[in-house]
């Protein structure tokens, strides 16, 4: 580790960790850009990604405002339906507001559908959730598999934070971090941020510093390859995997609970989710601390719990 640079770790867990194979024409692409192979710690700058096409910036801006005026005028009715939904199942206000990074680095504020318990934060801190993220109530759950949680941020390209297509923004308590720890992310912010884009399609959510690095080399390639074309088929298959999911919750919602709704329902029932909040931390303490005596014994009483229950039940069988 550099001797000059933060003494601060990152700490990545996650209960499960999804390893998605990048296409090799991109990650060549990225090594064309900047002729440096990826590595653990930040390097010095070697060269400054922009836009081939830089007219198309401009235009893109217009073609986002009017596209964006349309789809807030038929979607609203999706976002009223969310809003009853969210303030009929749990408490706390139906929206929820999360300062971001945007483009060269300015901070604001991205508008969403609450799909988490209110103040879901206030015990752990800022963590990134997970696909099993015990945190998520029924209807955020629903909200989050048909993306209908993300439609408000449509206000956000009104208002010229974000555009339909381009990376995704993320918090600043993890920026600077993973500005350090992955080279060129900052070059990811030479573009307004997108609520779609090339890696959100292709990558699934980050929940270790792995799964960030494979974004960058997909957000690097779109900010130096942007063009109409692009654009134009990222937001195709958008609205493909969009009515495919939409349709695959609505199936959902007439069919069975399947096994990991019903373990999700079974430790909310018997006050075992309190243990396992299934999210994925990036503490922001100067370096990882050992736990507590009292720690240890409640987590080793635990797994003595769950081999006595697996015994039992299979003795059951």
């Amino acid at each position: 580790m550099n001797p000059n640079g933060p003494k601060d770790t990152v700490v990545l867990t996650s209960s499960r960790e999804t390893l998605v194979d990048v296409s090799e024409d991109v990650q060549e692409q990225i090594r064309k850009l900047c002729n440096d192979e990826t590595t653990a710690r930040k390097p010095e700058p070697r060269c400054s990604v922009e836009p081939r096409l830089s007219w198309y910036i401009p235009f893109k801006r217009c073609a986002d405002m009017v596209a964006a005026s349309v789809l807030l005028i038929v979607l609203s009715p999706f976002i009223a339906l969310g809003m009853i939904l969210v303030k009929l199942t749990s408490r706390g206000p139906a929206f929820y507001s999360q300062v971001r990074v945007g483009r060269d680095g300015r901070e604001f504020t991205l508008f969403k559908l609450r799909s988490m318990m209110h103040n879901a934060e206030a015990a752990t801190g800022p963590v990134w959730s997970t696909a099993r993220d015990s945190r998520v109530t029924p209807v955020g759950k629903l909200l989050r598999s048909s993306h209908i949680d993300e439609f408000p941020q449509l206000w956000n390209v009104l208002r010229g934070e974000m555009s339909l297509v381009g990376p995704r923004p993320e918090r600043p308590e993890f920026v600077a971090k993973l500005d350090w720890e992955i080279p060129y992310y900052s070059e990811r912010l030479k573009v307004r941020p997108g609520i779609t884009g090339l890696a959100q399609l292709r990558l699934p959510a980050d929940t270790t510093l792995n799964c960030v690095r494979r974004k960058v080399e997909h957000d690097v390639y779109y900010v130096r390859h942007i063009s109409p074309w692009l654009d134009l088929k990222l937001l195709f298959f958008t609205a493909w995997r969009l009515a495919r999911e939409i349709t695959v919750s609505g199936w959902r919602g007439v069919t069975l609970p399947k096994d990991d709704d019903i373990e999700i329902g079974f430790q909310h029932a018997v006050g075992l989710a309190e243990f396992d909040l299934g999210v994925a931390r990036l503490p922001v303490s100067a370096a990882p601390q050992s736990a507590p005596e009292s720690d240890a014994e409640e987590s080793q009483s635990i797994s003595e719990n769950d081999l006595e229950m697996a015994s039992v039940a299979q003795a059951r069988e």
